[in-house]
């Protein structure tokens, strides 16, 4: 009997998006065995301080592309959102599976929507993103940094060192705690990280038998609005300390795609958005970031890289 071996971080939300791919392998290939080797990465490890003053949320993939190059596991699952804009010389991704909820969720205990927050209300998210489509809808709300697994970021909400806290839909729902969201933040108002909802498996790109093996769990219309997305990201050399959102859906005359830089400091948000053919997601995301750049995103982009080198 084949194995494969899944390269997975140890986090509640890694390890069942890994069990999650692995049960889907299995019962596309019954004949095939899949076990996890779950590690630690450099991202689990430095929680104190944001990830973009750190290097980014490549952090959370470097160990797990050792251990594939080192031959100690054959694919990593990620979430998506998390997968650098270029891949490691030898690297695929080899399957995107079907995107789940990509909205943001508003998390609190004492108020249902980000409205209804009371003045200089604090909010935790580290995410700068998040933190610029904040200011843009509340500038008066104070923004803290929040770090850690999802429970240890509900901990910290629960024991009252915020008001409201801002999570992924997905992991939540995946985590069964979808009961914790207290209201959605939903696209093309506030737009998602890249890729956000939807799980990555990455391989060695001259592994044709395992490329082969998890191809079969590839969603062609996730993948193509991923796809969208991500060349946006790529012109716009977007990281977790630039921040930049885009959302994409496929619909029967191809591809509509939202895009958006912000300014996490001032609240200032760029925005765009196109449509193209389902045919061509890279230059429909070519194309929106051209269009952001065009309305002013180079000089925020500029700022938030200068920010984050200090």
């Amino acid at each position: 009997m084949h194995t494969l071996r899944i390269a997975t971080r140890k986090s509640a939300l890694a390890l069942w998006q890994a069990e999650h791919v692995a049960d889907r392998l299995r019962a596309a290939h019954p004949d095939l065995a899949v076990e996890l080797v779950p590690m630690t990465t450099q991202g689990d490890r430095v929680l104190d301080r944001p990830l973009a003053s750190i290097g980014g949320k490549g952090l959370f993939l470097k160990e797990l592309e050792v251990a594939m190059q080192e031959g100690r596991a054959d694919l990593a699952v990620h979430s998506c959102k998390d997968v650098p804009m270029q891949l490691e010389d030898g690297f695929v991704l080899s399957a995107i599976l079907q995107r789940a909820d990509p909205a943001d969720a508003f998390v609190s205990n004492g108020f249902q929507r980000l409205d209804r927050l009371p003045p200089a209300a604090r909010v935790g998210t580290s995410s700068l993103r998040r933190q610029a489509q904040l200011r843009a809808h509340r500038p008066d709300l104070v923004l803290l940094d929040l770090r850690g697994n999802v429970n240890t970021r509900l901990a910290k909400l629960d024991a009252g060192e915020y008001d409201a806290i801002v999570l992924a839909c997905a992991g939540l729902a995946r985590l069964g705690l979808g009961d914790r969201i207290a209201s959605r933040l939903l696209p093309p108002d506030w737009l998602p990280a890249v890729a956000q909802g939807a799980i990555a498996i990455e391989c060695r790109a001259g592994d044709a038998r395992t490329i082969a093996l998890t191809g079969v769990l590839d969603d062609a219309s996730t993948h193509r609005c991923v796809a969208a997305e991500r060349a946006m990201n790529r012109r716009l050399h977007g990281s977790c300390s630039v921040p930049v959102a885009g959302y994409a859906v496929e619909a029967e005359d191809g591809l509509h795609l939202w895009g958006l830089v912000g300014d996490a400091e001032s609240g200032r948000l760029v925005r765009a958005e196109a449509q193209g053919g389902a045919d061509d997601p890279d230059s429909l995301g070519m194309a929106v970031a051209g269009r952001l750049l065009e309305h002013g995103a180079g000089a925020i982009l500029a700022a938030a890289v200068a920010r984050a080198g200090h």
